[in-house]
């Protein structure tokens, strides 16, 4: 695979990501309030910590065309630990 396949792949992901990003906004507000404090929304912060600590990382790395190898892997990593965690949180998001 040459760079510019790379590159654009690894483009690919990090779009994927940041709409999976968004759309877990969407996702947690419709979930029922339960006890009314909120609680459901830290569920954002480990969501956001991957997308600023991969996925920016991995945009910026690609759209400046540096150490695309790189740039991909941690697009590659940031898509695994969405699917991990995202599972995780729909396992906790289970009513009763």
């Amino acid at each position: 695979m040459n760079n510019q396949t790379l590159r654009l792949v690894t483009l690919g992901l990090c779009v994927a990501a940041t709409a999976f990003w968004v759309y877990t906004f969407y996702a947690i507000a419709q979930l029922p309030e339960g006890d009314g404090t909120g609680f459901q929304w830290i569920a954002e912060v480990p969501l956001t910590a991957i997308l600023l600590l991969a996925v920016l990382p991995a945009a910026i790395m690609s759209f400046f065309q540096k150490t695309i190898p790189v740039a991909a892997m941690f697009a590659v990593a940031a898509v695994i630990l969405y699917g991990i965690l995202w599972l995780q949180l729909l396992e906790e998001f289970k009513p009763g």
